[in-house]
C-alpha cells in the first residue's frame, strides 16, 4: 500500500474515549468517533444530547474532561492557532459574522490574522472564495446587515474556506431559512465535497439535509453515540432513531433525496 492510499484510508479526524461533563450532568460517556477524508458526516440528537458541544470539542474550542480528538493524526490541543486554521474552518450557528466589517473584510480576517498575504491577494481570494460560496462579487462591499439569511451564510461560508481547510465545520447552516434558499446550500455542501474533496462535519436538525447530503450519521443518544450510513440507521430498532428517520417531516425529507438522487 502506497503512502498515498494509506493516508486516504486513514481517518481525518478521530475523537476517542470523550467524557463531557458540567457540574454533575455528563453529556458524554466515552464516545468515539473517525471521520474519513471526503466524507460528510452529520450530526443529530435530541435537545440536550450536547451536538455544539461535540463540535466544539472536535475543532478544539472545548477541552473534555477525557479522551482525546486527533487532528490530521496530531492531538487537536497541540496544534498552534495557525495549523489549525489552515486545517478546518467552522461555520457558526448565526454566520458569526463580524457587522462592522465589510463581507470582503470579513473573508479576509484569517488571512490577516494567519497569514503574511499582501492586501491585494488577500482581496484577490476574497473575490474568489465569494464565488465559491456563489455570491456575486459586488457583495463583498456589502456589511452583514445588508444581507439576507441565505447571504449571511454563504458569507460565513466563505470565510470559513479563506484558508483552504481541509475539514469544515457546519453548525445548523440551514437553520432559519426558507426552503428554496435550504436546498441552495445543501447543494453548495454537496459541490464543495464532490469538487474540492473537502471533509464536511454539519451538526443539523434539518432532515433534508441529512437525507440528501451527508454519507453517515452520527447519532447522539443517552449520552452515547451511533455511527453508520442512513439505510442502516433506517433499520434501526432504536425508538428516538426510529421516530426521528420515520416521524412525519422524514417523509419529506426522504422524497426531496430521491429527487436529488434521481437528478443526479
Amino acid at each position: 500500500m502506497n503512502s498515498k492510499t494509506r493516508q486516504h484510508n486513514e481517518p481525518i479526524l478521530s475523537a476517542r474515549n470523550i467524557v463531557n461533563r458540567f457540574g454533575k450532568q455528563e453529556v458524554h460517556d466515552r464516545i468515539s468517533l473517525e471521520v474519513m477524508p471526503g466524507e460528510i458526516m452529520g450530526i443529530v440528537g435530541g435537545s440536550g444530547s450536547g451536538k455544539t458541544v461535540l463540535l466544539r470539542t472536535l475543532t478544539g474550542l472545548h477541552r473534555p474532561n477525557d479522551g482525546e480528538v486527533l487532528l490530521n493524526g496530531k492531538p487537536v490541543g497541540s496544534i498552534g492557532q495557525a495549523e489549525r486554521a489552515s486545517l478546518i474552518g467552522v461555520l457558526f450557528q448565526q454566520g458569526a459574522l463580524f457587522s462592522s466589517l465589510s463581507v470582503a473584510q470579513n473573508i479576509m480576517l484569517p488571512m490577516r490574522e494567519y497569514t503574511d498575504l499582501p492586501v491585494e491577494e488577500q482581496e484577490r481570494i476574497a473575490a474568489m472564495k465569494l464565488e465559491l460560496a456563489g455570491l456575486s462579487p459586488d457583495s463583498g462591499v456589502k456589511f452583514p446587515s445588508e444581507l439576507s439569511g441565505g447571504m449571511v451564510k454563504r458569507a460565513a461560508l466563505a470565510r470559513a474556506l479563506a484558508l483552504d481547510p481541509r475539514v469544515l465545520f457546519l453548525d445548523e447552516p440551514t437553520s432559519d431559512l426558507d426552503p428554496v434558499t435550504a436546498s441552495g446550500i445543501d447543494a453548495l455542501i454537496a459541490q464543495l465535497n464532490r469538487d474540492l474533496g473537502i471533509t464536511v462535519i454539519i451538526v443539523t436538525h434539518d432532515l433534508t439535509t441529512l437525507f440528501s447530503v451527508c454519507h453517515r450519521l452520527a447519532v447522539l443518544i443517552d449520552r452515547k453515540i451511533t455511527v453508520a450510513t442512513l439505510d442502516k440507521l433506517m433499520r434501526s430498532g432504536h425508538p428516538w432513531i426510529h421516530e426521528f428517520l420515520h416521524g412525519p417531516r422524514a417523509h419529506g425529507a426522504m422524497s426531496a433525496r430521491r429527487q436529488s438522487h434521481g437528478n443526479g
